[in-house]
């Protein structure tokens, strides 16, 4: 499960996850973007169980094969899932106060960690980057470091499992059909920002991607990009894997 694997200071997120884990008067997250109002969010979603995820959530929950690792596991509902069904799952999340929550929860695998950090010696069968799971990647320029990373995870035969979606329905078109996107960067690059309890997060980069860039980066630092699954509103899942 991925939630908003970011360096924060206020870890703002983390605490909204622990407060309703440890029934401490949660409330919800406020999100806003640089193209979107500010919008609540629910955090009891965050602790959704199999049946009420989302298909392409489900579908890779389906997919996933071997020794796991999840990526920004956020409240830890994927991992949980996998680890009832005995896989050997391993979460990770650089908030401390997520982490906190996922032990609470019974994973018995989860640590505070950048997946950039993970020691390449430990491989993985399937990596699992959820619920918009190219957001970490912040901006178009940070996609090869991310993704030579996650390589260099990876079993021989080994996938990675990405969500994300094409946000070119936010823009407008004008009268001949073209969207109105930025002109000086690509249109998925927005900034986030995250307010809990009063608290404002400091604003971060956050990377939705349409599924051909998604190829396209895949393809440039060796690996396979195939469509597993599309949603209804612009969202789809992919799996990349060594070529």
């Amino acid at each position: 499960m991925l939630n908003f694997e970011i360096q924060t200071m206020k870890d703002l997120f983390g605490k909204a996850i622990l407060d309703y884990q440890t029934n401490n008067s949660p409330e919800d997250l406020i999100t806003e973007t640089s193209i979107s109002e500010a919008d609540e969010m629910s955090v009891a979603y965050l602790f959704r169980d199999f049946k009420e995820m989302p298909k392409l959530e489900q579908k890779a929950l389906q997919l996933a094969k071997g020794k796991v690792l999840d990526v920004g596991c956020g409240a830890g509902s994927h991992a949980l899932y996998l680890q009832e069904k005995g896989f050997d799952v391993t979460a990770i999340d650089i908030s401390k106060n997520a982490i906190k929550a996922c032990e609470l929860r019974g994973l018995k695998n989860c640590k505070v960690s950048d997946v950039l950090d993970l020691d390449a010696s430990e491989k993985f069968d399937t990596i699992l980057l959820l619920m918009n799971g190219t957001g970490i990647f912040g901006k178009m320029n940070q996609i090869p470091k991310f993704l030579q990373k996650l390589k260099s995870l990876l079993n021989e035969g080994g996938q990675i499992l990405i969500d994300s979606s094409d946000l070119i329905y936010m823009y407008d078109q004008d009268e001949d059909g073209a969207y109105e996107v930025p002109a000086n960067s690509y249109y998925g690059e927005l900034t986030f920002t995250i307010q809990y309890k009063g608290e404002t997060e400091d604003t971060f980069d956050w990377l939705y991607l349409d599924y051909n860039t998604l190829q396209n980066a895949a393809i440039a630092n060796g690996l396979e990009c195939e469509l597993i699954l599309e949603g209804k509103h612009f969202d789809y899942l992919a799996k990349l894997s060594n070529i």
